[in-house]
């Protein structure tokens, strides 16, 4: 199995099993809407969906996903819908974490968590220690994340490491780079899907995603399960990664 990489290996081959999923779970709204339920319903409904993938990528053999939770523009959403995205939240990491600790899944948390609640932060703190040393997959959830503001947090830590004479400006490659994201020792998703319709990638994992495949699915997150995981999986194995280095 693959480790951590911060760049693409050179020359092309056919895809196998991706070692590193990434998606942006969107559509919980529509979903709700067309059943005439208030939204929040279908963020309740999309963590049914969190927990198929969670399991559908431990049963592939995928060791790293990571879940694009709530982004740093998600602040500017009406206050009674916020608050109850935090209150699913709080409640997802009080019910889930045991069962994510007993199947040797390890919980981190990226994004700019200060601007998270304590009571919430403080939950966070306990189940990635409480994982911390499980190796079946390592799930990562983004949360008051935005790609730019990773890359810039990136770019003043590299910063202040030239600036106090930790490292010549020279030296700066994108090793150095990557080791400074949030998600530093992670590798890059191979594979990154987008459910609902959209076809953007909206501020997330913008330097990780360099060399990923992207999959644009119709399907609202709550209605996305363990088939089309699979789906996904078996549409990633019939693509030829080229990297850069041939013409289609």
């Amino acid at each position: 199995m693959s480790e951590p990489r911060d760049a693409a290996p050179l020359g092309a081959a056919p895809a196998a099993t991706p070692v590193h999923v990434a998606i942006i779970m969107d559509g919980n709204g529509r979903w709700a809407k067309a059943r005439g339920l208030p939204r929040v319903a279908g963020h309740r409904r999309g963590v049914d969906a969190v927990r198929a993938a969670i399991e559908a990528a431990g049963d592939h053999g995928v060791r790293y996903l990571t879940l694009f939770g709530f982004s740093s523009e998600n602040w500017r959403r009406p206050a009674d819908e916020v608050s109850d995205l935090m209150g699913l939240l709080r409640h997802y990491l009080r019910s889930e974490l045991a069962e994510l600790h007993a199947n040797g899944v390890r919980l981190r948390v990226v994004g700019e968590r200060e601007r998270l609640p304590q009571d919430i932060v403080a939950l966070v703190t306990n189940a990635e220690e409480t994982t911390r040393a499980n190796e079946r997959l390592h799930l990562t959830v983004a949360l008051s994340y935005g790609g730019r503001a990773d890359i810039l947090s990136a770019a003043r830590r590299l910063a202040a490491d030239v600036a106090a004479g930790r490292l010549p400006a020279d030296a700066i490659g994108e090793a150095e780079f990557s080791a400074r994201l949030w998600t530093a020792g992670i590798p890059d998703p191979d594979l990154l899907i987008r459910t609902s319709g959209e076809r953007r990638i909206s501020n997330f994992l913008l330097w990780q995603s360099a060399y990923t495949e992207f999959l644009f699915l119709d399907t609202l997150w709550p209605d996305f399960g363990k088939r089309d995981f699979a789906a996904a999986i078996a549409d990633f194995q019939r693509r030829e990664r080229r990297y850069g280095t041939s013409g289609g």
